[in-house]
């Protein structure tokens, strides 16, 4: 009789909110099914007014779902408690994502009003479900019994990940508990939403602008960028500089004029920290107030601990344990750099103190001088085309697939779309890509799904997927110009879409992996960027159609250590300022920039050159980007992603598709469907080796560091009674 209840519930659920929502707009694109080319979402058709009932009918449909399961009285089994709890909330998910994916490639003022809005009811929706207390004892009953079910490796996998899911959100907590942690979880979403808003607001309110006799040292491409930035603003006789990284990071190279430098620097650091509605400092103190807060209800000491017992770390002790051993002959060598850096500036600044807005331009400086290479010699050839076609043309190589392009909805105009072919041309998924800046967007380079691979009714489901990044614009007179780093990036990008492309996982709470484990495959793909044979199939002058000259080559390879000291240790110093500020025991009211130097400066001794690559007020991965204690895992998967690649090295083919297929089938197909130690072992055949990553980054060492992770403790079956983002 439950179970006709439940089933008659959802009958109404769907009837009721179909009426109510369809009243208030008329047709919406999410309440019919989509007619697009390979499922897309029809981007042509949403609006944002179309979210809000959309998502609310997402929610009442969820709910109805969840209350088929726990009004069933039947005895509780893994396919009427777990699977149909891993098929419930289908179509509130696939709002969810469009909408997030959105609100970060495309934000708008309508938008922006609405993720205020929406946050907070998303996280109570989350809440009333993970907290339900008959859902859990339904989950519940199917754990303990659990020897004795006869499930095969997956099923058993999605069974302790949901268990684990319910306990880690709070099942065992008391009901004066569970009102706390949804009272936190609340105010969490909306801290969350109200901190990237600034961020963005920052970014778009800075304009550098500047006359023409301002601009000693920087080449011409940077230039007419800037004029053309300038003449959309309105100013056709100037040159506007922004925050935005393909503006900020070469006029900090190549620009003379030392105190503009400085300006534009300072005002990049300083974003969300200067004492108006923007600043950020106030909500860093929720954030971490709440957060500690939480961990204590869930029985951890901090919320560094909680967070990193989920992932492959398992404990702070280890992510420290890592950071540390990189953290010293990082500031050693960046030591190094800047002692010669300094003979330099000396020449210019005879009584001046070198600062955090010298390093770009006296590195250029120095990397001329030590090995006669210009960054702008090398741009001609790395066209975002030839770039582009230079990761299509390596996936081609190891996996043997194929990109087309497709018309297909688009959500901006600048957003183009490809078919990805499997090498039997069967459809693999939809890939869009989304180049450029604009002030809807927010900073960085990241990839998402917009449709999540699935199964339905026994049939794949095939992914849509995108990468968004912030590179150089094309000038009306050259094409987009990418910089090495921008080139690494879609790299980078690409790797994180080829993961979701190729996943083949049954369920969806199987489909993501550890945040320590998730930069692997996108890291993994940097290493192929710069190697002489992948550049001579991409790296092309986009004016001679010459391939890139051997001395430019060799030149690119003999400097591939240069200024790691600065590059490690400033992504070190943001992954200790993570891991301490989470790792708090107790809150009180605290200044986060004094956290800050203390951390670093004072206890660790960075060199005030040295910025860390990202400061609190405007460190959106751990405060409203999803990776909270989770900066570290960037290193973390950089120790797997450089053994991985050597064994292609040691095969003596980098293209070896036996050992690129081997891959696929037992990491990137794979998803969450095992822990991420036992897909690296099950491909590798041994635990992840240290060596390769520092001699990357020139910090090999005498005597011979630790050379592998294994001393990591291995995931565990039984829960504790205590009770997881930018290139």
């Amino acid at each position: 009789m439950k179970r006709i209840i439940g089933l008659l519930t959802l009958f109404l659920a769907m009837t009721l909110v179909c009426c109510k929502s369809e009243k208030r707009t008329g047709e919406n694109p999410f309440f019919v099914e989509w007619n697009t080319p390979y499922g897309v979402p029809p981007f042509d058709r949403i609006a944002p007014e179309h979210f809000l009932p959309a998502l609310e009918r997402g929610m009442s449909l969820h709910d109805a779902e969840i209350d088929a399961i726990t009004s069933n009285n039947d005895e509780a089994t893994f396919e009427n408690v777990i699977l149909a709890y891993d098929n419930s909330g289908k179509m509130l998910a696939q709002v969810s994502l469009i909408f997030e994916m959105l609100c970060a490639a495309e934000n708008t003022p309508e938008l922006e009003k609405l993720q205020v809005e929406v946050a907070p009811l998303l996280a109570a929706h989350a809440d009333k479900i993970r907290l339900n207390e008959k859902l859990f004892a339904r989950v519940k009953e199917v754990y303990d019994r659990r020897a004795t079910l006869d499930l095969d490796a997956e099923q058993m996998r999605l069974l302790e990940k949901t268990y684990r899911m319910f306990v880690r959100a709070g099942a065992l907590l008391d009901d004066a508990q569970k009102a706390r942690l949804k009272e936190i979880n609340g105010e969490l979403s909306l801290a969350a939403v109200k901190f990237g808003n600034n961020i963005r607001a920052e970014n778009n309110n800075y304009v550098l602008m500047l006359s023409s006799n301002e601009l000693d040292g920087l080449p011409a491409n940077v230039r007419d960028l800037a004029r053309e930035k300038a003449a959309q603003l309105g100013k056709k006789d100037k040159y506007a500089f922004t925050l935005q990284k393909p503006s900020l990071i070469p006029f900090l190279t190549y620009s003379s004029k030392r105190e503009r430098r400085e300006e534009i620097y300072k005002a990049y650091l300083d974003r969300c920290n200067n004492g108006d509605e923007f600043d950020n400092k106030e909500l860093i103190n929720d954030f971490i107030r709440l957060r500690t807060e939480k961990a204590h209800l869930l029985g951890y000491p901090s919320y560094a601990a909680y967070v990193v017992d989920d992932e492959m770390a398992r404990t702070t002790d280890a992510v420290y344990g890592l950071l540390d051993e990189i953290w010293t002959p990082a500031l050693d060598r960046a030591r190094e750099e800047l002692s010669e850096m300094e003979k330099l500036f000396r020449r210019d600044v005879p009584d001046g103190e070198f600062a955090s807005w010298d390093w770009w331009y006296y590195a250029e400086k120095l990397r001329k001088q030590k090995y006669a290479l210009d960054e702008e010699m090398l741009r001609p050839y790395f066209s975002l085309e030839n770039v582009q076609s230079g990761i299509f043309f390596l996936a081609n190589r190891l996996y043997g697939i194929t990109f087309r392009p497709v018309v297909v909805p688009l959500y901006h105009p600048e957003a183009v779309a490809y078919e990805v072919l499997d090498a039997d041309e069967s459809h693999l998924g939809i890939l869009y890509f989304d180049f450029f800046p604009r002030d809807g967007k927010s900073q960085g380079a990241w990839c998402g799904n917009y449709v999540e691979q699935t199964y339905e009714e026994g049939k794949r489901v095939a992914p849509v997927v995108s990468i968004v990044c912030n590179f150089t614009r094309p000038t009306s007179n050259t094409p987009a110009l990418l910089t090495l780093d921008e080139a690494e990036t879609l790299f980078h990008e690409f790797g994180h879409a080829l993961h979701f492309l190729f996943h083949d996982v049954r369920y969806r709470g199987l489909s993501e992996v550890e945040g320590d484990f998730v930069e692997l495959p996108s890291q993994l793909m940097e290493n192929w960027a710069f190697e002489p044979e992948m550049l001579k199939q991409y790296a092309v002058h986009y004016r001679s159609n010459d391939v890139i000259p051997k001395y430019l080559v060799d030149k690119l390879r003999n400097s591939r250590l240069f200024n790691q000291g600065f590059m490690t240790t400033e992504l070190i110093a943001a992954s200790l300022s993570d891991m301490d500020i989470h790792s708090l025991t107790e809150y009180a009211p605290f200044d986060p920039m004094a956290f800050e130097r203390e951390a670093l400066f004072e206890k660790r001794g960075l060199i005030p050159q040295i910025e860390p690559r990202y400061r609190y007020p405007y460190f959106s991965h751990i405060f409203d980007g999803g990776y909270s204690a989770g900066y570290y895992f960037y290193t973390w998967a950089a120790v797997l992603d450089k053994d991985v690649f050597e064994a292609f090295r040691e095969s003596g083919d980098l293209f070896n598709k036996r050992i690129a297929d081997d891959f696929r089938r037992k990491v990137l197909a794979r998803g969450g469907s095992a822990d991420g130690m036992t897909l690296y072992r099950d491909f590798r055949g041994k635990d992840p080796d240290k060596r390769p990553m520092l001699r990357s980054r020139g910090l090999w060492t005498d005597p011979e560091p630790v050379d592998s992770l294994a001393g990591a403790p291995a995931p565990v079956d039984e829960i504790p009674a205590r009770a997881v983002s930018e290139n």
